[in-house]
């Protein structure tokens, strides 16, 4: 018996195949070949195309059959990580009748904001423990608004993984958890917030099946399981947004435990077992994979939007074509070069959407102190890491104001935690111990798949064989110096606001 684990990025499709009773992963294909595209027709806007991600799923299933030496019939369950807060509206036959808006795109900011002024902070706040901000409701309504020919065209929405799902089993469906993320969740009565859809003058009947997390949601359809080679009785059982997926592949699924990642964006997000929200909606809350009606169990998360796809602005400015692109590991050695600090140089990663933290404003990157006679490439890539870590810790001092507490962060061994520089710039600005464990969010979601399924009794049998494969624990030296350069780089950040 073996699971699939699916993680729809904005930049790749990662699909992990996890044996439970080895407790292992015996295969995994990323694809495409290249990072796709997203799409900006006007400033501010960043949009995908839902089909390709279906096919490039397809393709990549094929791939683990033909390559991987995978018996494809011997997978049961099928889990589905994806990047979160994206809008997919589908006709009644789940054809997409637009563009995703994907998780940065910003139009939808001044909406949020304008219903949350029209509920009030705090009857909002009390609802969704938050604002509506720029999440996938927002987004609907934005739709509606701006684009009412295509909106009655709308049968359903759903996040980006319920499409991927609702492609294989041809039934639509949107989690607990999905909800939560899309601002549509009501934490205080646990059910879907009606007032949130009524104050944008959004009917219901546009939200699909409601499912939880974990257990069988649905059965692949015959169709698309003769066209992959799957068992006709394939089920899905598994769903969940990328970061509070990222949070399970790391077995963080208790309170005070917090997770970390650093691809496109970067995330801290930590469990919590209380309603905690910042009044300033800098920091958001959701429902995390495990939480129950016995069992509060929500996701505080903090997001900077600019940080692998900094990284990737970076490789490209820093290549030719004669050589092609510069891989990242020269990037991370490049980094490596130069002294903590930067020599002065300072990068603030804001170039990729409004950012929460900056309560959804249009904070633009930028380079300050540059001089032409003293920077080289090297100051420039380590100003960038250390940039990205600042605005992290920005938002985790917001995180602990809310309640949040713990001086563990595990991470993926993975993205920018390659990175030795990275890795010692974020443990000594946070002042926190770093776990590093050798997983990934496909390989998260095939565990859950097997969880979902019934394979495990327990989420911590599940990951009973997930090992630390290294511990990197502050350093007083640097983290004294790293604490100067973060003042530093702070107040003129507060200077700027």
């Amino acid at each position: 018996m073996l699971f699939l684990g699916i993680d729809l990025g904005s930049s790749s499709i990662k699909l992990s195949v996890f044996n439970p009773e080895k407790g292992i992963s015996v295969g995994s294909v990323t694809v495409p070949d290249f990072e796709m595209p997203i799409l900006a027709a006007q400033f501010g806007w960043a949009e995908q195309d839902p089909e390709s991600w279906w096919q490039y799923v397809k393709d990549g299933i094929k791939k683990l059959g033909a390559h991987q030496n995978i018996d494809l019939k011997k997978i049961a369950g099928i889990g589905i990580a994806y990047q979160m807060h994206g809008l997919v509206l589908t006709d009644e036959n789940l054809n997409p009748v637009r563009s995703s808006i994907i998780w940065c795109d910003s139009r939808a900011a001044v909406i949020g904001d304008e219903i949350y002024n029209k509920m009030g902070s705090e009857n909002c706040q009390k609802q969704i423990l938050g604002s509506p901000g720029n999440f996938t409701a927002s987004k609907l309504k934005w739709v509606k608004d701006n684009e009412p020919e295509i909106f009655e065209k709308a049968k359903y929405m759903m996040l980006p993984g319920d499409f991927i799902a609702a492609k294989l089993s041809k039934i639509a469906q949107i989690s607990t958890s999905g909800l939560s993320e899309a601002a549509l969740w009501n934490f205080s009565e646990g059910k879907l917030a009606t007032e949130i859809l009524s104050q944008m003058g959004l009917s219901e009947d546009i939200v699909p099946e409601i499912v939880s997390s974990f257990g069988i949601q649905a059965t692949i359809h015959p169709e698309i399981a003769q066209e992959l080679g799957l068992e006709l009785n394939t089920k899905i059982t598994y769903r969940a947004g990328d970061q509070p997926n990222n949070a399970l592949s790391l077995n963080v699924l208790k309170p005070g435990e917090i997770a970390t990642t650093a691809g496109t964006s970067a995330v801290i997000y930590a469990v919590s077992n209380q309603d905690a929200y910042d009044k300033q909606n800098r920091v958001n809350t959701f429902l995390h994979v495990n939480n129950t009606e016995l069992q509060k169990n929500n996701g505080v998360l903090l997001c900077i939007n600019g940080s692998g796809i900094l990284y990737q602005w970076l490789r490209k400015i820093m290549s030719t074509d004669r050589n092609g692109l510069i891989s990242y590991e020269a990037l991370n050695a490049e980094a490596a070069k130069a002294e903590p600090g930067s020599n002065g140089l300072r990068f603030y990663p804001f170039g990729n959407g409004v950012e929460r933290i900056f309560n959804n404003k249009n904070a633009n990157s930028g380079i300050q102190n540059l001089n032409f006679n003293i920077h080289q490439s090297s100051h420039l890539v380590r100003a960038a890491c250390e940039g990205i870590v600042f605005a992290m810790n920005y938002g985790f001092d917001v995180m602990k104001s809310v309640g949040v507490s713990g001086n563990i962060v595990r991470a993926g061994n993975s993205n920018l935690f390659l990175s030795p520089v990275f890795r010692e710039i974020f443990t000594n600005t946070t002042q926190t111990t770093l776990e590093l464990y050798n997983t990934s969010g496909s390989e998260g979601a095939a565990r859950g798949a097997a969880y979902g399924y019934g394979f495990y009794n327990s989420l911590e049998e599940a990951f009973d064989g997930l090992k630390c494969i290294e511990r990197i624990e502050p350093n007083s030296t640097l983290t004294s110096r790293y604490q100067d350069i973060y003042q530093e780089w702070k107040n003129h950040i507060k200077i700027e606001l």
